[in-house]
């Protein structure tokens, strides 16, 4: 049976409150803000921010980055100032920055405390992998650094991408029972529910999150995994221990599902599937095209 038609007009919504976040944020960014000089040295805090820049043309004005930017590689080769959750203000301002963009969540609060006090330009973009969030994410990145137009052209791209997958999974009959695992600690597997990037990612990629009726990330029993019966394992690479190099077939409950009675299981990198910044589209249809082999074609 197929479920293309609540899928597409969920798309067609989300992406109508992207469009109509990008319009007002171009309509707030008025003459004062088009004679306003564009940053010059900025910050980037949230692998997603410092993508986004990336994609926008502004790689030259970052002058410094944080643990998570790992895409494009180049960046990793910028001065890094630690974990976005465990940030020195002093390691910030070093850098002598005019636009600290930091993704919500940045921290400790302490630290903000200091920039805000210190007189420095911060946007705060927000998190979140709905569409409409993506979508604000670029608009508010590329207002913040004179790229209006650029992030519009982004986000319109994103958008034609997903638009083409949702018309190749429209063709798709049964959906595939995918369990996401972000960790398996001491045999004890941590599954994602919904709410999770993990659970939006899958949506995209036209599966079904076995695991849906659970919010977050929650340990999961042997009966439970037994119960959910997935067709298909997915696992981080490019993570800690337990996150990607884990068998989740050694565990007895998980071996004895369709999944495991396949061997079936997808493992990807997670900066790149979870994301959420400017290859979401491309992360979806790859996804995609690994659950649906020889019916969704990857990424060329």
């Amino acid at each position: 049976m197929k479920t293309a038609t609540p899928f597409r007009s969920a798309l067609a919504t989300a992406w109508s409150v992207l469009l109509a976040a990008l319009l007002a944020l171009t309509a707030l960014a008025g003459p004062a803000d088009a004679e306003s000089p564009a940053p010059r040295r900025i910050v980037a805090i949230g692998g997603a921010v410092t993508e986004t820049l990336y994609a926008l043309g502004a790689k030259d004005r970052i002058v410094a980055v944080d643990t998570t930017a790992v895409y494009p590689p180049e960046a990793r080769r910028k001065p890094n100032v630690g974990y976005m959750r465990a940030l020195s203000a002093e390691g910030v301002l070093a850098q002598s920055p005019d636009l600290v963009l930091m993704e919500d969540g940045a921290g400790p609060p302490q630290a903000i405390e200091l920039l805000e006090a210190s007189g420095v330009a911060i946007t705060t973009v927000p998190k979140g992998q709905s569409l409409a969030t993506i979508g604000e994410k670029i608009a508010v990145i590329a207002d913040a650094v004179g790229e209006a137009e650029k992030g519009k052209e982004l986000a319109a791209g994103i958008e034609r991408d997903l638009q083409r997958l949702e018309s190749d999974l429209a063709k798709i009959g049964e959906r595939k029972r995918v369990l996401f695992l972000l960790s398996i600690v001491d045999g004890r597997p941590m599954a994602a529910g919904s709410g999770t990037a993990a659970d939006a990612m899958i949506g995209l990629a036209g599966g079904v999150n076995v695991f849906a009726g659970t919010t977050g990330y929650k340990t999961l029993s042997t009966e439970v995994a037994t119960e959910l019966a997935p067709d298909v394992v997915v696992m981080m690479t490019g993570a800690g221990p337990g996150h990607g190099s884990a068998d989740p077939f050694a565990i007895l409950a998980l071996k004895a599902t369709p999944a495991g009675q396949r061997n079936a299981i997808i493992r990807m990198d997670g900066a790149y599937l979870l994301g959420f910044g400017p290859r979401v589209a491309n992360a979806a249809r790859d996804f995609a095209a690994r659950l649906y082999p020889g019916e969704i074609a990857p990424v060329q």
